[in-house]
């Protein structure tokens, strides 16, 4: 299991999420990202804003997943026990 921050994944915040998996990881902060759009956080909106740029090229869209999913890669594992 591997941990790592909302703004690590392009969100505003510092909330942890833990995830096996970069898909199990990217549901976390989209669900999140959902949450802070309902009730209207500034912070959150303007990453989003940020996030709608980047989502205007295929390509750097591709890009940048891929460059979370190697941060997500390169986490230490965690163990919970």
């Amino acid at each position: 299991m591997k941990t790592m921050t909302c703004k690590q994944l392009g969100g505003a915040c510092d909330l942890k999420f833990s995830a096996n998996s970069f898909d199990e990881m990217a549901e976390k902060s989209r669900k999140h990202g959902q949450e802070m759009a309902a009730i209207q956080d500034e912070a959150h909106l303007g990453a989003m804003r940020e996030m709608g740029k980047i989502m205007q090229d295929p390509s750097g869209l591709q890009n940048w997943m891929a460059d979370r999913k190697k941060d997500f890669d390169n986490q230490p594992d965690i163990s919970i026990e």
